[in-house]
């Protein structure tokens, strides 16, 4: 993998990330598809959303299909018939989400799995060989990842351990091409990520991400993090914010020049009946809907708001039919890709500053810079 700079605004920049699936702009947003799907939205129409890049999960694909299974099939690019950049997730969001199904250790994380019940010991040793398995373009080392708010001792703690398992991720990487990415820790303690962003960049990492936020803090206190961390990164390397997906937390982290996102908020919200639109979100249940014939924004030049009309999508909703799924979510995701373009154009115009996330509707539906392969 290759990192360069292009353009710069304050602190927002664009970027060009160069791997073996493509050449990717950034600032860039990836989908979440944890099992190697995005959920009822085949390749094709991801791909015409302008999506070049994905988020996949590790410890969920060694539960299903199995790491060794993965491996046989030729990685999860020929697995899931994809050709753009994959970055797996090591799985330490679920130290957090699975609590009630682990027990953490200085080894690893011993889950139950929530598939059949069966013990997994999830090692750093064992979460990169699972990345390994599935051919992943980016790996994430693994961390320990706790709500907001924990005591400042348990905090001071998992980050300590996050540093340690970090190191012995990329020990158990070695010479693989894949890019290995350090995840910065220390809750919302300034002075504890200060400390983990140093430490982790003295290790010569391919990429940096900040992790354990969107976990029940304030936007206030997210701000700070970002404001005290990314100066401790490195500039020549990509800086990724974990899990943080709404338009107005993506606009700020820009701003502090962050250049890579992931998150579930397009697709969970599009199952949900919440669609982004450039007024805000629509919630199609509401009953007001009902008989509209508008479409969902009539600035869209989305195939979803080019043919059907907001009564039309409630009707899907309301008959559970998966086509609804579907739409609901090349919308969302759509939009999503619109917003990285329209960020992009105001990074290049220098008035970044200025930008507003209702701006993006002026990029919806038109095709993404971001090419890829």
């Amino acid at each position: 993998m290759r990192f360069d700079v292009l353009a710069h605004d304050g602190a927002a920049r664009i970027g060009r990330l160069t791997t073996a699936h493509g050449d990717h702009e950034t600032p860039l947003f990836l989908p979440v598809g944890t099992y190697g799907a995005v959920k009822g939205v085949p390749v094709e129409l991801l791909r015409a959303t302008g999506a070049r890049a994905l988020l996949a999960n590790a410890l969920h694909l060694a539960l299903r299909p199995g790491a060794e299974a993965l491996a046989r099939l030729g990685g999860l690019h020929a697995f899931m018939g994809w050709d753009g950049l994959i970055l797996t997730d090591s799985g330490g969001y679920q130290v957090l989400s699975l609590a009630a199904l682990r027990r953490v250790s200085e080894e690893g994380v011993l889950f139950r799995s929530p598939v059949d019940g069966r013990e997994i010991l999830l090692t750093p040793e064992r979460a990169v060989a699972v990345q390994h398995a599935a051919g992943s373009d980016i790996l994430m080392v693994l961390d320990q990842v706790l709500p907001h708010p924990a005591p400042a001792a348990r905090v001071a703690e998992a980050a300590e351990r996050s540093l340690r398992w970090a190191r012995r991720c990329l020990e158990a990487h070695g010479n693989h091409p894949g890019a290995l990415f350090a995840i910065v820790q220390g809750g919302t303690d300034p002075e504890l990520r200060r400390r983990s962003a140093r430490a982790l960049c003295a290790e010569g990492f391919a990429g940096y991400a900040l992790g354990g936020l969107a976990v029940g803090e304030s936007f206030e206190q997210r701000r700070e993090i970002l404001a005290v961390s990314v100066p401790e990164l490195p500039a020549d390397r990509p800086r990724y914010l974990m899990g943080v997906g709404r338009p107005e937390d993506i606009v700020e982290a820009v701003r502090h020049g962050i250049d890579l996102f992931d998150c579930v908020i397009p697709t969970r919200h599009a199952r949900n009946a919440h669609l982004f639109t450039g007024d805000g979100v629509v919630r199609l249940r509401q009953a007001r809907h009902a008989e509209d014939p508008r479409p969902l924004d009539e600035r869209c030049h989305g195939p979803c708001c080019r043919r059907h009309s907001r009564a039309y999508l409630r009707h899907l909703d309301r008959l559970g039919d998966p086509l609804f799924v579907t739409l609901a979510s090349l919308h969302n995701i759509g939009y999503y890709m619109a917003l990285m373009n329209a960020l992009r154009a105001a990074i290049r115009a220098g008035r970044v500053g200025d930008f507003r996330p209702e701006e993006a509707i002026a990029s919806y539906g038109v095709p993404c810079d971001n090419a890829g392969p």
